[in-house]
């Protein structure tokens, strides 16, 4: 069998009701709360079937990158955000595993550093778009400038709610000058990020991952909802859409996510490099 496909008894996840349940499209006025957190939209089988078919998609996506890194010629831009516990980092785990490192980055957008702050709010973004060959994954990104910004006033709304616009023509740029972009929000309830965190407060090895901080967020949920729902409506468009993955349940979530990757590559209609001329006739010599 064939590593990249699923194995043949294994349901199909019907990709285009995904498409069609979780994507933003441009002037939607997004309301989170029709969005189920533990839908299994496009989805038949059940858990074990589903992690094995995200294995699978894994696979397929493995080889896909190395196809684009060979190529050389296109970039791919992913984008995750998500409430606290969202799970971004398992997401970047499960989904890229196995991945050529030498074409996948990872950049976390973390609080900004003073000579972060010297500069424009986009500089540190653009600094680490991918080049050619490469996906890059944003581990939050650019939109905390319009998310944690807002949510605690750290500029006046006058002055944030430009940047809908700035990111729109930022976003515009990298898809005209080669990149592809595919941006998605975890999409998790109150209810299960409240699970997350006990598990680790309750498990010392995971202690390391909780901040009291984190309970003072949890406090803004709701503002951090009105924020993302603003944010994923002004700037979902045509060349960097959004979509709005249920993330309750961590096995569908990494099944859609690697899908939608597939799809998103297979789509660059990549061709492997031309190999050199008279290949056919080459004989390896021994070492003497």
């Amino acid at each position: 069998m064939d590593d990249t496909t699923a194995p043949p008894d294994l349901p199909e996840l019907d990709l285009d009701d995904v498409v069609k349940a979780f994507r933003v499209d441009p002037g939607d006025d997004l309301d989170l709360s029709d969005h189920d957190t533990r839908a299994t939209v496009g989805w038949d089988g059940d858990k074990e079937q589903g992690k094995a078919a995200a294995l699978a998609a894994n696979a397929r996506l493995e080889a896909l990158q190395e196809l684009l890194y060979a190529e050389g010629k296109r970039r791919v831009l992913v984008v995750l955000q998500a409430m606290d516990t969202g799970g971004k980092d398992s997401t970047i785990r499960h989904v890229f595993d196995g991945v050529n490192p030498q074409g996948v980055k990872v950049a976390s957008f973390k609080k900004p550093t003073e000579e972060e702050l010297a500069h424009d709010y986009l500089w540190r973004a653009h600094a680490v778009v991918p080049a050619d060959g490469q996906i890059t994954v944003f581990n939050r990104s650019h939109y905390e400038d319009v998310l944690v910004v807002r949510v605690h006033d750290l500029v006046p709304e006058e002055r944030w709610r430009k940047r809908y616009g700035h990111i729109r023509d930022f976003e515009r740029l990298l898809a005209d000058e080669g990149t592809t972009i595919v941006k998605i929000f975890l999409h998790i309830s109150p209810e299960e990020q409240a699970e997350r965190l006990q598990e680790r407060l309750d498990n010392p090895e995971k202690h390391w991952k909780f901040a009291t901080g984190d309970l003072a967020e949890r406090k803004r949920w709701k503002d951090y909802i009105a924020a993302f729902e603003d944010a994923l409506s002004e700037t979902s468009t045509d060349h960097a859409p959004w979509y709005v993955i249920p993330a309750d349940r961590k096995w569908y979530r990494n099944l859609v996510i690697a899908n939608i990757l597939v799809d998103v590559l297979e789509g660059l209609d990549m061709q492997w490099p031309p190999e050199e001329e008279g290949l056919d006739d080459v004989v390896i010599p021994p070492i003497d």
